[in-house]
Order: structure tokens, then C-alpha cells, then sequence
């Protein structure tokens, strides 16, 4: 009796290779990890503005944006309108809650010399980059900035 064997898996070589590749490629990344090559990151930048805000719900469903430096007005979020704002606004109110703990702690939003404008809750320590939602939805809070200047 004979054995034809039609044997149709990978070569050994083959085999060898992939086994190379993938330890040069988890080699790579340890290296460049650990020294510190080939990592892309932004210096920091100085920071322009800040202005803290407290944002309150009224029954209308409205939303008021305080200056908390001064408690006064500088918004009203009208019902139906300032859906990033109001999207942003609840998923930090999420956070709080999730922590454990709702407080008025009222949230920071600043400008920075790169022109990035961030919103930061202090309670959490989450810190929203809100140009990374698009001009349209990081104008939406710039506006806020501007109109807690003009009270100044």
C-alpha cells in the first residue's frame, strides 16, 4: 500500500516568516514605547481664556448659562436648539452622576493659544477637546466665551 500525500498546508518557511514578522512588529512597537520613538503628541499650549460656566435646566426646557464668577446670565439654550451643547452637557451630568456625586460644581471652559477651545468639569477631571466636533459645534461654545467677555 502507498501513501500519496497531497499535503496542502504551509511551508515551514513560510511559517518561519510570519513567526519573524509578527515578533519584529511587537518588538517595534515595545521599543518605540519604551524609548519613545516615533510618538506623535502635541506640545502643550498656553492657555488664553477661561470662564467658568453653571448651566441650569428650567422647566420649559430651556437652558440658562450663568458666568459663575458673577451669576450672571449670558445664555438661554431655547427648547428644540443647542443640541451639541445640550448633547456635550449631558454626558458630563452623566459622569457626575456615575461617580457618585452631583454637585453644582460649575464647568470650565477655556481657550487655548492654538486656538482649541476645551470644556473641563472639575468634579471628574473629563476634559472635552470641542474642536474635535467640528468648527459648527466648538462656534456653538465660543459664542458662550464671547458673551461671558461682554459682561466683563
Amino acid at each position: 500500500m502507498s501513501e500519496n500525500s497531497n499535503h496542502t498546508g504551509v511551508p515551514l518557511a513560510a511559517l518561519i516568516g510570519i513567526l519573524l514578522l509578527i515578533g519584529f512588529a511587537v518588538g517595534a512597537v515595545f521599543t518605540g514605547q519604551v524609548a519613545d520613538v516615533g510618538r506623535v503628541s502635541m506640545p502643550p499650549s498656553a492657555e488664553v481664556d477661561r470662564v467658568s460656566l453653571r448651566f441650569v435646566d428650567r422647566r420649559d426646557g430651556a437652558v440658562e448659562v450663568y458666568k459663575a464668577a458673577t451669576d450672571e446670565r449670558i445664555a438661554v439654550v431655547e427648547p428644540g436648539t443647542g443640541g451639541f451643547i445640550r448633547g456635550v452637557l449631558r454626558g458630563l451630568v452623566r459622569e457626575r452622576k456615575l461617580s457618585g456625586e452631583v454637585t453644582r460644581t460649575p464647568f470650565m471652559l477655556r481657550r487655548w493659544a492654538d486656538g482649541r477651545l476645551t470644556l473641563e468639569d472639575p468634579q471628574t477631571g473629563r476634559v472635552i477637546d470641542l474642536g474635535a466636533f467640528g468648527v459648527t459645534n466648538a462656534g456653538a461654545f465660543a459664542k458662550l466665551m464671547v458673551s461671558s467677555q461682554s459682561m466683563q
